[in-house]
This record gives C-alpha cells, structure tokens and sequence, in this order.
C-alpha cells in the first residue's frame, strides 16, 4: 500500500508483493496482498514489507534442498531479507515467504480446511519466522503466538 509521507511524496512502506511462480491454481493478488497486510498490523510489525511467492512442489524442493539440505517438498520457506555490504538495510523489508500451492492444497484437504485457510496459516507461520520466531528451538514460544494470532485473524 501507497502512503503519503509529509512532504506529498508516495511512500511504499507496507509494500506487499504478491509472486505467483506456480500454473496449477489460478492465485488471486489482492486477497494475499490484503491477508498479509492484516497479518502484519497484527503480529505488531504494521509499515514492514514482504514478498509472498506460490511456486510448485518441484521448485519448493529445490529451495530445501538448497537452503535447508533436506531434499523434499515442504509447505513454506521463509527468507529473512539481509541486506548486501553496499546496501543501506532499514530494516523495512522482512523478507519473502515461498509457499508450495501443491502441499497448501493437500494438507487443507488432509485438515478439512479451504485452501485460503491453508494458505492464510502459512503466510503467518512464515511471516513470524521472518520476525525472528523459530518454533525448533524457542521452547514452544512461536507456535503459542501462531495459535493466539491465528484466533485473532479469524483462521
């Protein structure tokens, strides 16, 4: 979203930008645009930005293998923006949540879920590891805030 700043000027604090890498599921923008807006004022980090990205098994699996060592498809990876040595980093960026329409689908039919309930438990799995959360090893702290945030979303 598009504010003002105080001089009249557009600022892309919030940006929200929504990839779609994937041809099995038609992807509609503006409902994961708005989830992850709304998702952001909630977990407290309203005026950050982040990239959602859907891509296919395949291409989800590449990423593990190559990021994780795991070479299997997943539900979602999350990728904390860091900033290059040229770069000024500040700090607005989260990062990007990759999430596997394929795996989404089949563990919302698994879980007698809509795929936008799936996908809407993803982006805020993702996005909490992107705030920093890691629920393998932080004593069960990141999954008491998804559960909280999740009622709090309406997911």
């Amino acid at each position: 979203m598009l504010e003002a700043l105080p001089d009249g000027r557009a600022s892309d604090i919030d940006m929200i930008e929504v990839v779609n890498r994937q041809r099995r599921r038609k992807i509609d923008p503006r409902q994961w645009r708005e989830f992850t807006e709304k998702a952001l004022r909630t977990i407290g980090e309203d005026g950050r930005s982040a990239t959602i990205v859907f891509v296919s098994d395949d291409a989800i699996k590449k990423l593990n293998r190559r990021f994780r060592g795991q070479s299997l498809a997943t539900d979602v990876l999350s990728f904390p923006t860091e900033a290059e040595p040229f770069e000024v980093d500040d700090g607005s960026h989260l990062g990007d949540v990759v999430i596997s329409v394929e795996r989404a689908a089949a563990q919302a039919k698994a879980n007698g879920l809509s795929f936008s309930s799936e996908v809407e438990q993803l982006i805020l799995h993702g996005l909490l590891h992107l705030c920093g959360y890691d629920h393998e090893s932080d004593k069960g702290q990141m999954n008491r805030l998804e559960l909280k945030l999740r009622k709090q979303l309406g997911i």
